[in-house]
């Protein structure tokens, strides 16, 4: 395994990270972190300051309660008491779990928010979100929950991404080898971004370049000889 300082900006990504934890979903042993406001989050906004004064002058330490999700998919959330949400996505939730504090709050507002440890997995196999259930899984063992790599990722090329993306360490791993997938075994960290490099079909993407210039072309020729019809017509 080498460590590589190429490449240090990967904000490239942000918009897949984003894309990946918007399609994982609540599944069981998840933790999650419940916000709930009134006035549909009033709060958060606050443009004129005054409930960030008001809060100031009654400074009091913020609770954070944190729900396991049961392995039955139920939570237990306060007032509301037990619902299930496993299989829901996070805007998913929160709209339902809106809909159960209107009962007793107005214009409630759900922030829901993943506290477990996970990995995002990108590239070739798609944005997945991998739940680390276990303090020991290897690099190895992410590529196998997230699919494996077929023809369309390059094994040989995996980059290991960890820390702040302004300033991460980055490893580049190789599973092509059998000394490269030795070096896979180390144990995945909680916020780790796996990428693996799709591969390049240039074949394809020239015939579907060329497909696109082609059919320009031919509407443009069609759009002339429409125009020169025209006018020998008058």
């Amino acid at each position: 395994m080498f460590q590589i300082d190429e490449e240090k900006d990967l904000s490239y990504i942000s918009t897949e990270i984003v894309v990946a934890e918007k399609n994982y979903v609540i599944q069981p042993d998840d933790l999650l972190e419940l916000r709930v406001y009134t006035n549909k989050g009033e709060r958060i906004i606050d443009p004129n300051n005054e409930l960030q004064i008001q809060q100031n002058q009654n400074r009091k330490e913020e609770i954070r309660p944190e729900f396991l999700v049961l392995e039955d998919g139920t939570v237990k959330f306060p007032m509301i008491g037990i619902v299930k949400i496993v299989g829901m996505k996070i805007n998913e939730a929160e709209d339902y779990l809106e809909k159960k504090y209107n009962e007793y709050y107005q214009d409630a507002f759900v922030r829901l928010k993943y506290l477990n440890k996970r990995i995002i997995v990108l590239g070739a196999p798609g944005g997945q979100v991998i739940p680390l259930e276990n303090e020991s899984t290897s690099i190895i063992e992410i590529v196998a929950l997230a699919g494996g790599i077929d023809e369309s990722g390059k094994a040989h090329n995996l980059k290991l991404i960890r820390g702040d993306l302004h300033d991460p360490e980055v490893f580049l791993i190789d599973l092509s080898t059998i000394e490269g997938t030795r070096t896979s075994m180390m144990n995945a960290m909680p916020g780790d971004i796996l990428y693996v490099e799709p591969t390049r079909k240039i074949v394809s993407e020239a015939s579907r370049d060329f497909m696109t210039v082609f059919a320009i072309f031919v509407n443009a020729i069609t759009l002339v000889a429409l125009i020169v019809s025209i006018n020998n017509s008058k």
